[in-house]
């Protein structure tokens, strides 16, 4: 059983996470243990704790875990503003991986409402 599978958030997570992994390449290779590792484990965790949430039993876990899902998205919000600042990430990479980031936001928090409301 994948539950997960059949949410919009957790599939969009996965295809962030490879625009991701792609766009980090270019990062200074002495960023390879920060800002670069750093980013990719905080995608990493929206993925992960959306697809554990959703094959727990109960719905006060898959919420628990949903938050934890929530706040490595707004660590990799605040890192992506940082690789902006430090120049690692360009204006147009940012755009890209932001919308991305901002639409699993908003299907995350949604879930998450929706699982409050039953």
């Amino acid at each position: 059983m994948k539950p997960h599978r059949n949410l919009k958030a957790w599939s969009d997570s996965i295809w962030l996470i490879k625009d991701l992994y792609l766009i980090t390449r270019s990062f200074p290779k002495e960023e390879l243990f920060g800002i670069t590792s750093q980013m990719r484990r905080a995608a990493l965790s929206i993925s992960l704790n959306i697809a554990e949430g959703a094959a727990r039993t109960s719905k006060k876990e898959f919420v628990r875990f949903l938050d934890i899902a929530i706040g490595s998205i707004a660590e990799l919000d605040t890192l992506f503003i940082i690789s902006v600042e430090l120049e690692f990430l360009s204006d147009e990479d940012f755009n890209l991986l932001n919308h991305k980031l901002e639409t699993i936001g908003k299907l995350t928090y949604g879930l998450k409402r929706k699982l409050l409301s039953e």
